[in-house]
Protein backbone atom coordinates (compact mmCIF):
# COMPACT_ATOMS: atom_id res chain seq x y z
CA UNK A 1 0.00 0.00 0.00
CA UNK A 2 2.84 2.53 1.37
CA UNK A 3 5.62 0.71 0.40
CA UNK A 4 6.40 -0.08 4.32
CA UNK A 5 8.08 -2.94 5.32
CA UNK A 6 9.03 -4.56 9.11
CA UNK A 7 11.80 -2.39 9.19
CA UNK A 8 10.16 0.85 8.30
CA UNK A 9 7.31 0.00 10.91
CA UNK A 10 9.47 -0.84 13.51
CA UNK A 11 11.28 1.88 13.61
CA UNK A 12 8.19 4.33 13.46
CA UNK A 13 6.31 2.23 16.67
CA UNK A 14 9.97 3.24 18.61
CA UNK A 15 9.55 7.04 17.88
CA UNK A 16 6.27 6.75 18.63
CA UNK A 17 6.89 5.49 21.95
CA UNK A 18 9.40 7.48 22.70
CA UNK A 19 7.06 10.56 22.09
CA UNK A 20 4.29 9.24 24.06
CA UNK A 21 5.65 6.71 25.95
CA UNK A 22 3.55 3.46 27.08
CA UNK A 23 1.20 4.36 29.43
CA UNK A 24 0.30 7.03 27.57
CA UNK A 25 0.18 4.87 24.33
CA UNK A 26 -1.81 2.37 26.08
CA UNK A 27 -4.15 4.80 27.07
CA UNK A 28 -5.00 6.54 23.38
CA UNK A 29 -5.30 2.81 21.98
CA UNK A 30 -8.41 2.06 24.10
CA UNK A 31 -9.72 5.62 23.39
CA UNK A 32 -9.17 4.91 19.73
CA UNK A 33 -10.76 1.42 20.31
CA UNK A 34 -13.98 3.00 22.19
CA UNK A 35 -14.33 5.32 18.66
CA UNK A 36 -14.37 2.61 16.42
CA UNK A 37 -16.43 0.67 18.52
CA UNK A 38 -19.00 3.25 18.56
CA UNK A 39 -18.52 4.79 15.38
CA UNK A 40 -19.21 0.91 14.39
CA UNK A 41 -22.69 0.73 16.58
CA UNK A 42 -24.01 4.00 14.59
CA UNK A 43 -23.14 2.76 11.51
CA UNK A 44 -25.28 -0.21 12.46
CA UNK A 45 -27.93 1.32 13.48
CA UNK A 46 -28.23 3.94 11.31
CA UNK A 47 -28.49 0.95 8.55
CA UNK A 48 -31.70 -0.62 10.66
CA UNK A 49 -34.00 2.13 12.09
CA UNK A 50 -36.06 -0.74 13.57
CA UNK A 51 -33.38 -1.69 16.05
CA UNK A 52 -33.24 1.82 17.35
CA UNK A 53 -36.40 2.08 17.64
CA UNK A 54 -36.60 -1.23 19.53
CA UNK A 55 -34.03 0.19 22.10
CA UNK A 56 -35.66 2.90 23.04
CA UNK A 57 -39.02 0.73 23.77
CA UNK A 58 -37.11 -1.16 25.96
CA UNK A 59 -35.53 2.12 27.68
CA UNK A 60 -39.08 3.68 28.44
CA UNK A 61 -40.57 0.32 29.77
Amino acid sequence: MFGLQLPELLIILVIVIVLFGASRLRGLGGALGGSIREFKTAVRDEQNPETKAEKTEKVEL
